[in-house]
């Protein structure tokens, strides 16, 4: 495995692979088309916590679609090697199409600017400008998450080997020290990864950010945080 690979932290419960399988394999490839899966491939990789258990944190490694210039949609494993495990989904909106959503619709959407602004959502393999171009899209967008399988964390053990229980609302971190410290140094160390430099690189961002609902979600869960410039609470701006 290289440093760039990130294998699942927990193998699935079941057998191993019979021979059919290898006959449907072989089968689908020649004969089906798999057309709805073309195009997820924009790849970045973040940190999510659960909204209502903020201390269940995991790494998401998220392969998407972009529909158009307001709408992404993404597929969520625990991983980017083959063995990597289907975890979730999210959905990605911009500030004018979350602004039209109702209320109470609103309060499933996490804020994104956080994750942006302190370089903790990354796009690995992209070009430092084509990564920072990405980025200035996601500014002031919002995503809807829900996690079906909590696999663990690559830093902790392994975690449930099968979907256990109701699907999992997610939420972004927005404040520094709110994101496990040892999470955040494993995934660092594992990809190679320089997450000081590439916060220093999105400053310019800073100006582009505008207050965002959400923000202060999980504040208080948390002690000894400290906030990110950019990063601003509706309710407080």
């Amino acid at each position: 495995m290289s440093s760039k690979e990130r294998g699942s932290p927990t193998t699935p419960a079941g057998e191993g692979k019979g021979a059919w399988l290898a006959a449907l394999e072989q089968g689908a490839n020649l004969m089906q088309d798999t057309t709805p899966l073309k195009g997820f491939d924009v790849y970045v990789v973040g940190f999510h916590p659960a909204k209502d258990d903020p201390y269940m944190q995991m790494e998401a490694h998220h392969y998407c679609r972009v529909v158009n210039d307001d709408l992404i949609q993404c597929v969520l494993f625990d991983g980017n090697t083959r063995e990597a495990n289907l975890v979730g989904v999210e959905y990605i909106v911009s500030e004018s199409l979350y602004g039209g959503l109702p209320a109470q619709e609103r309060a499933y959407w996490h804020p994104h600017n956080f994750e942006i602004l302190s370089g903790q959502l990354i796009a690995p393999g992209l070009p430092d400008a084509a990564e920072k171009a990405f980025m200035k899209r996601l500014v002031n967008s919002y995503g809807k998450t829900w996690h079906t399988w909590h696999t663990g964390r690559h830093d902790d053990g392994p975690g449930h080997a099968l979907p256990m229980g109701d699907p999992m609302l997610m939420w972004s971190f927005n404040r520094d020290g709110e994101c496990d410290p040892s999470l955040e140094r494993d995934r660092e160390q594992a990809m190679g990864l320089d997450t000081a430099r590439t916060r220093r690189e999105r400053q310019s961002l800073v100006s582009e950010a505008r207050p965002q609902e959400g923000v202060n979600t999980l504040s208080e869960h948390f002690t000894g945080t400290s906030p990110v410039p950019g990063v601003v609470d509706a309710e407080d701006g």
